[in-house]
């Protein structure tokens, strides 16, 4: 069923993965999936990303543009740190929530949209809700269904499947024929506190592939062993290799 779904977890706990998912689970897979990051806009700009706008609507505007809630017609719409958006920008996502119809800025024609929204946050909704940064309204038209994302120092067994999936993606990105992962560095994976959560684990695992030179990713090639320092391998790579892991 195409029910709102909230997604709550710390931040790179992979709550982005999990909206995809459940698009590509649900009827409307073949349609599109639309991801947008409300803190990454103000909220003028991010207005005018959802609702699209007019020409003329404001400086700049010097075309009529479509929205992400009108492209998202039949697909879905994914808004990640939905806490982030203003009050201002919540009453109005509200009445969308409850309508499916919409104007773009600077317009007068009610549009309609059947989209199939998913929503995301790292933050506490109903403390925000008390706190009145949040609309309690509006927190009960998104979490009609809600999935809670522990962070990844509570789910230890996943980390051996997490490991061995990222080392596939980069071995074959960076075009490197290593056999895999030892025992020592696994251990190590598994017993680290990830304050950074899936997000780090990529990130370190990208790093092991590209400095690693043998056939096996050791504890060396890990930046948290505490005899491995940060630019271990460095003089063995390309210039190329040595630029990317640096960045």
């Amino acid at each position: 069923l195409p029910v709102t779904v909230l997604i709550c977890g710390e931040t790179g706990t992979g709550k982005d993965a999990v909206a995809r998912v459940i698009h590509e689970s649900g009827d409307r897979r073949s349609s599109a999936f639309l991801p947008v990051n409300c803190g990454e806009f103000s909220e003028g700009i991010l207005e005018s990303e959802l609702f699209g706008h007019e020409r003329g609507a404001f400086t700049g505007a010097i075309d009529r543009r479509k929205g992400i809630f009108e492209i998202a017609d039949q697909g879905t719409l994914f808004l990640d740190e939905i806490s982030e958006a203003s009050p201002r920008l919540q009453t109005k996502l509200l009445r969308v929530l409850e309508t499916k119809t919409f104007m773009r800025v600077g317009g007068s024609v009610p549009l309609r949209s059947d989209f199939r929204l998913l929503a995301a946050t790292n933050r506490n909704l109903p403390e925000a809700v008390e706190a009145g940064k949040f609309r309690q309204d509006l927190l009960y038209r998104l979490n009609v269904y809600t999935i809670e994302i522990p962070p990844l120092h509570e789910r230890k067994d996943d980390i051996p499947l997490l490991v061995e999936f990222y080392l596939a993606r980069f071995m074959k990105s960076y075009h490197r024929p290593i056999e895999g992962i030892s025992d020592e560095a696994m251990l190590l994976l598994r017993e680290y506190h990830w304050p950074g959560n899936v997000r780090e684990l990529v990130n370190i695992m990208e790093r092991a592939v590209i400095t690693c030179r043998e056939n096996l990713i050791t504890s060396r090639h890990l930046p948290f062993h505490s005899g491995n320092g940060e630019l271990a391998g460095l003089p063995n790579l390309s210039l190329k290799d040595a630029e990317r892991f640096v960045i």
